[in-house]
């Protein structure tokens, strides 16, 4: 395989899901591989996109773990996590986001926000989770086949996520959409650039509104803390806050989204394993973590080079971008054993699929539990399920995205 005939950047490369081809050949390979960049071009019309710069590929887990932890050498905030080189000024509004920050900025603004996501908190959200986890299934079990993506696995963490930033359940759906605009930026399906910057526009327009009301009238919700949050003496500005409303909608939405769609796909091409849960259920925690491990619901972050280094024998200049493959890093045989195997009790488990270090998901806990409540329910209701079409995937370099999968099932009766 040649590898400098496939690029990384494009969103072609995805079309079938994650090129796992490619990154076992990389791994052992070119672990540390150049992907060239792209020149400026216009997206739409009159809409340039700048010049894009080639990018270091890092597809062994070893490597992604050791740039994950060294952030005073690998840095977040001089050209953002996001792979793609932006202009001036989108640069600094992304740099307001906690994703796209290095100690000691990244480190007190998730301070602010750290309690509301900590194992002990997400446990007394259980059983409500549960509640509206058997509501959703509820639903579809007595109609014999549904779209597993839009009527259960988005469902939940739409639910979830809108009670916690503070958002009225009926508005659950501008979630979903804003999310599918912003990340199938690249899908046709979902709309263009510019649809992009306007479902961006719309979502820091309600995050304004909502953020006004918690201000007056305070609620135990994320808006409330983050409106009332003080760092440095100061509170959180208006961009500041749009872009952590911002993070939570894509990454308390997007990730456990796919996750379960992606586990459900995965338990209906391995039945052996989907066996092993129905007759041993203690193995559901398992189960979770290798479904992230298995999917990698994101599947890159970059990092930029702060000085000269080197990673793998292979010299790194300053401002280099450096982008860690998630999903490749999590099938590493070095690490992994059968790693093209999908194994539900898979242990020890070391993926990476909630990142590492300072940026590991702060919503892991909350991920976790809901995947675990669902697959609980979906097991002990529509245990016979199985794939019933095609799955339609996401156009994306960065998001390993579902967008429909039809599974049928016997129905249950009402």
């Amino acid at each position: 395989m040649v590898a400098d005939l496939v690029s990384l950047l494009e969103p072609e490369t995805f079309e079938e899901g994650a090129p796992h081809a490619l990154f076992d050949w990389l791994r052992e390979n070119e672990p540390v591989h150049w992907n060239p960049g792209r020149p400026e071009r216009e997206r739409a019309v009159g809409m340039i996109e700048p010049e894009q710069r080639g990018f270091w590929v890092l597809t062994r887990h070893a490597d992604v773990v050791a740039v994950s932890r060294n952030q005073e050498l690998f840095s977040s905030e001089r050209g953002t996590a996001i792979n793609a080189d932006m202009r001036e000024q989108d640069l600094h509004m992304f740099r307001q986001q906690m994703i796209h920050m290095d100690p000691p900025r990244h480190t007190q603004l998730r301070g602010a926000i750290n309690d509301f996501f900590k194992p002990r908190t997400i446990k007394r959200m259980d059983a409500n989770v549960r509640e509206l986890t058997r509501e959703i299934v509820d639903a579809v079990a007595v109609k014999g086949s549904c779209d597993f993506v839009r009527e259960v696995a988005a469902e939940l963490p739409l639910l979830v996520l809108a009670e916690l930033l503070g958002v009225p359940r009926e508005d659950r759906q501008l979630l979903f959409d804003w999310t599918n605009r912003l990340m199938g930026l690249d899908d046709p399906e979902y709309g263009n650039p510019y649809d992009a910057q306007a479902a961006l526009m719309e979502l820091f327009q309600y995050c304004a509104a909502l953020a006004h009301k918690r201000k007056e009238d305070p609620r135990d919700d994320l808006m409330s803390v983050l409106v009332h949050a003080r760092i440095d003496d100061r509170e959180l500005d208006f961009v500041e806050i749009n872009m952590m409303f911002f993070l939570m909608v894509i990454a308390g939405n997007e990730t456990t989204r796919n996750a379960l769609s992606g586990g459900i796909e995965a338990l209906c091409h391995f039945p052996d394993q989907k066996a092993r849960l129905l007759e041993d259920r203690t193995l559901l925690k398992t189960a979770v973590e290798e479904i992230v491990r298995w999917h990698s619901p994101v599947m890159q972050f970059r990092r930029t080079a702060t000085r000269d280094t080197e990673i793998g024998g292979q010299a790194i200049a300053e401002n280099d971008k450096v982008v860690m493959y998630y999903g490749a890093a999590n099938r590493d045989e070095r690490v992994f054993e059968r790693a093209n195997q999908f194994d539900v009790g898979r242990h020890p488990n070391p993926h990476v699929g909630f990142g590492m270090g300072n940026h590991f998901c702060l919503g892991a806990s909350l991920a976790r539990s809901e995947m675990k409540i669902m697959l609980e329910e979906v097991l002990e209701r529509i245990p016979d399920f199985e794939l019933d079409g095609s799955v339609e995937r996401l156009r994306s370099n960065f998001i390993h995205g579902i967008k429909r999968m039809p599974i049928r099932f016997t129905a249950a009766r009402g």
